[in-house]
């Protein structure tokens, strides 16, 4: 389901955070969103989420104003994965994924097996099956966030909103992660920091820059030597690997001007 933003602003007191913020990710393709810190990347996630109101704009999923869905509704069509998740309840990684049913049920007490169809897939696509019976506790951080990530799908949702989900990753958790959600098909919008990574599995990058986008498009297109010297001040070479083809980047200067 295609979701857009259009004319996105949004701030807090007297400071505006988004400026006329327009995006379109197209169904089942995964955007990255890149830009330096502060750049309003959470921001836009969590507008385009609804869990922040904008001051001017829309965000569509569908042909639907995210903004006017109820709660609920909203919650069974956008699943958010943020940096961090943890809790201090002891509960076992299914009880976990199992928290991704609530917005799917009624008032009353749900039946026992409710969505255990939909958890059970939801843990087989994310590789957990295996940590169903382990203590949240006792996980390592790669096996936290695809335990997230099987929570989020367990919503069901048309469209996934993921939070830089692979800082505090290893490389190989960080691969293994978004070549899940890569092959999930669902539409995503993720707030990346590696350019390498986001270059490898996204569709289509938009680039922020206090708050306004300053490029937007396929990733061998958006991503050259002028963008990100001028976005993350830092002089570098961009191009193909010799072997494997993907575009990557390699930095000269790291001194932020």
């Amino acid at each position: 389901m295609r979701l857009a933003a259009e004319g996105l602003s949004w701030g807090v007191r007297a400071r505006t955070i988004l400026h006329d913020v327009s995006l379109s990710c197209a169904p089942g393709t995964v955007t990255g969103l890149l830009g330096p810190n502060g750049s309003g990347k959470t921001s836009l996630l969590h507008a385009m989420a609804g869990l922040r109101r904008p001051a001017a704009g829309t965000v569509l999923l569908g042909s639907d104003d995210v903004h006017r869905l109820p709660a609920r509704v909203r919650a069974r069509r956008i699943a958010v994965l943020e940096q961090h998740a943890s809790t201090g309840l002891p509960l076992t990684a299914r009880q976990v994924v199992e928290l991704g049913r609530i917005p799917h049920r009624g008032r009353w007490p749900a039946a026992r097996d409710e969505g255990a169809t939909e958890v059970a897939e939801a843990m087989r696509q994310c590789g957990v099956t295996h940590l169903a019976d382990r203590d949240w506790q006792t996980l390592s951080g790669g096996e936290r966030q695809r335990v997230q990530l099987a929570r989020a799908l367990t919503q069901q949702p048309a469209a996934l909103m993921l939070d830089e989900p692979t800082n505090h990753l290893d490389l190989s958790h960080q691969i293994d992660l978004l070549a899940t959600v890569r092959a999930l098909g669902r539409t995503t919008l993720a707030a990346l920091h590696d350019l390498d990574l986001a270059a490898a599995f996204c569709d289509q990058l938009v680039v922020l820059r206090a708050g306004r986008v300053v490029a937007a498009g396929p990733p061998d297109q958006v991503l050259t030597a002028e963008l990100v010297d001028r976005v993350y001040g830092v002089e570098a070479t961009v191009g193909r690997h010799d072997h494997s083809g993907r575009l990557h980047v390699v930095w000269h200067d790291a001194r932020a001007r």
